[in-house]
């Protein structure tokens, strides 16, 4: 099935928001005079790092009808990301916003998401999109975490899988945007099981085991009714599950500005490696390549590499740690 993705149209499922940042790098929230502006949101971001990495993507998502959201459009414009499933809500939904900072010690993330703008995607949102057009299907956890956008994910997976297309989730868990512990767990183990491709990290395929203890061992069952599933370790690097076999490998050492967007840009050189007919080991190291680009810069969408800069930077950074 991971064939299909070598046509690289994607539909990328989930928000986008707008994300400042203190400047310059290393400046506290509290101490701010000047911020930097730039496109935010899991989903967008993986739009934006596939779009620069060759592939075309299309977001669907739900933005305020305000200045923010209206900033986003013009925003997934600039990136090259389409647009036409992207919807404008009105009343009291808002369009994320995130302030974060470009510092390790002490980081502050604070993202405001009540009555969260791309959880008012419905259903019907989703039956509008003509799957034939795409050749696979990404989203992350957070679309999951709260009603219609719950259903409407959901109806994409089924979608998707009637269309043939290869359904991509990271898993992504926040826990300020659900309800409750049980629920998340509960339902995100429902969208691992309806995945071909499946991407987290320890804590998370924990998390939906009922322990850390249980992740690696949860990974690995998921990994026998799914095509690829990536487990990630941190600084320890990953163990990626395919065709019955265990693949480890390591991360590109970095020094890190901040420890926001590697997730995102992981997924984005993973899924473009892939599409590119590499060898599973490539694409995955591809990924951590890039995730260890977006990390040393400011930004997230901003930080993602294009093509020529990820080459760049494989062939003059020292190799991989051991996996």
């Amino acid at each position: 099935m991971l064939e299909q993705l070598k046509g690289r149209r994607f539909l990328v499922i989930g928000r986008v928001g707008m994300d400042l940042t203190p400047t310059p790098p290393g400046t506290r929230t509290l101490a701010a005079r000047e911020m930097m502006v730039a496109m935010g949101g899991s989903s967008a971001n993986i739009a934006a790092g596939l779009v620069k990495l060759g592939g075309s993507a299309s977001l669907l998502t739900c933005v305020s009808d305000d200045a923010i959201g209206w900033y986003c459009e013009d925003q997934l414009d600039a990136y090259g990301i389409e647009r036409a499933h992207v919807r404008r809500v009105r009343g009291e939904a808002r369009t994320s916003l995130a302030i974060y900072e470009t510092r390790i010690e002490e980081h502050q993330s604070v993202i405001y998401r009540n009555n969260a703008a791309d959880f008012e995607m419905s259903v019907a949102d989703v039956e509008a999109v003509d799957f034939a057009r795409f050749d696979a299907v990404i989203t992350t956890g957070t679309v999951f975490a709260a009603e219609p956008s719950r259903m409407a994910a959901f109806r994409a997976f089924e979608l998707a899988r009637a269309a043939g297309l290869p359904v991509i989730f990271d898993v992504d868990y926040r826990p300020y945007s659900w309800p409750s512990p049980q629920v998340a767990e509960q339902v995100l183990s429902r969208a691992g099981e309806m995945a071909d491709v499946i991407v987290g990290n320890d804590e998370e395929f924990g998390f939906m085991a009922g322990g850390i203890e249980r992740g690696f061992a949860h990974a690995r069952a998921l990994a026998r009714r799914s095509a690829l599933v990536v487990y990630k370790m941190g600084p320890e690097g990953a163990v990626t599950f395919a065709n019955g076999e265990e693949l480890r490998t390591g991360i590109f050492p970095a020094r890190a500005l901040k420890p926001t967007g590697a997730g995102d840009s992981f997924m984005a050189g993973l899924v473009a490696g892939l599409a590119e007919g590499r060898p599973l080991r490539e694409a995955v190291l591809r990924g951590s390549a890039c995730a260890s680009i977006v990390v040393a810069r400011p930004g997230c969408a901003p930080a993602m590499p294009d093509t020529e800069a990820l080459d760049a930077f494989l062939a003059t950074h020292p190799g991989p740690t051991e996996g």
